[in-house]
């Protein structure tokens, strides 16, 4: 099941790639050029240089952030963009972030609405003074709310759904869910579609994301407290991590898997420590959302009609697959 899976969200990135490179046009339009449509050459683009303000509630150290960073990066760099990044944990400074891109006149934004409510407002400026916004990797519930032209990532109550139902596969019986920033919509999504999926019994408990050993002795309690538990989920790679070592101190027999990867992730599955991953392929994600913004300029694309997110997961990572992810992991890309 989870490689049929894996391999539609495969077919659907193949598909979205044919879709950007045929220049497919969308009644929609956008702002036009003066001089032509999209333009590459020798992989490069030849239309003037914009400058796209990426923003996100990334939390310091976070390696996930990194491909995300990572592949709107690649994107810039094909498609001549001055790629501006920045980003806040806290909501407010968040959208504050989002004011000062303003300010600065960008060609575009892609943005996280991990809290869409306090994203409300900024989004709004930013249509109003004429400033394309694309959303990703948060908030697939709101971005049509909010104002968004388009979105890329991954529904996280489905992919909480598939995760519980991985589960079921594999026997388990009581899950403890890890959610390391609380009123953050994807995670609570993510809980909310295991609990959903998962025949078992779910439990949730709260962590603070940014510090670990605070996280640690948490999941450690918690294990010690009931043994019956006999699955960790986490929605983070440095949270599944931490959770292994929390399971050998509590004595516990629980296994661990998770949401999301990293290169130290991708070791823990082929040692076993971690049983799967779910990849929503952050580094896809931050080239789709750049490359969107030029392509809306250039040519007046709009992927999914703006009426569809573009979905960029999940794929299950586990034993059978991860040696093929873990080349792109060793180049900095998975």
């Amino acid at each position: 099941m989870h490689r049929n899976r894996r391999a539609a969200t495969l077919t659907a990135t193949v598909l979205v790639g044919a879709l950007f490179a045929a220049g497919c046009s969308s009644s929609h339009g956008g702002k036009k050029s003066e001089e032509g449509g999209a333009t590459v050459s020798a992989g490069k683009a030849t239309t003037p240089r914009m400058t796209v303000a990426m923003i996100t509630h990334a939390s310091p150290g976070d390696t996930f952030w990194d491909l995300i960073r990572k592949g709107a990066q690649a994107a810039a760099a094909k498609d001549n963009i001055k790629l501006v990044y920045s980003s806040d944990p806290n909501a407010g400074n968040q959208a504050n972030l989002v004011q000062n891109a303003i300010d600065q006149k960008v060609d575009g934004i892609a943005l996280t609405a991990a809290k869409p409510q306090a994203m409300k407002d900024a989004v709004a400026k930013a249509t109003a003074a004429g400033i394309p916004v694309v959303g990703f990797n948060s908030g697939v519930g709101d971005w049509k709310k909010l104002g968004m032209l388009e979105y890329f990532g991954q529904d996280e109550n489905i992919a909480g759904q598939a995760f519980g139902q991985r589960l079921n596969q594999l026997g388990a019986k009581h899950a403890l869910c890890v959610i390391q920033e609380q009123g953050q919509v994807a995670l609570e999504a993510r809980c909310a579609g295991l609990k959903k999926g998962f025949s078992g019994t779910t439990d949730t408990i709260y962590v603070n994301g940014t510090d670990m050993p605070s996280v640690k002795a948490t999941i450690t309690a918690k294990l010690k407290q009931d043994s019956s538990i006999d699955q960790v989920v986490t929605l983070g790679a440095p949270i599944a991590l931490t959770a292994v070592q929390s399971v050998g101190d509590a004595g516990s027999k629980a296994k661990v898997a998770t949401f999301d990867l990293n290169k130290d992730l991708v070791k823990a599955v082929q040692n076993g420590f971690v049983e799967f991953a779910v990849d929503q392929q952050p580094y896809l994600q931050g080239y789709l959302a750049v490359d969107a913004l030029w392509l809306y300029k250039y040519n007046g694309n709009v992927s999914g009609g703006s009426t569809a997110p573009v979905l960029t997961g999940p794929a299950f990572i586990d034993k059978s697959n991860v040696d093929k992810v873990a080349e792109f992991a060793a180049k900095g890309t998975r």
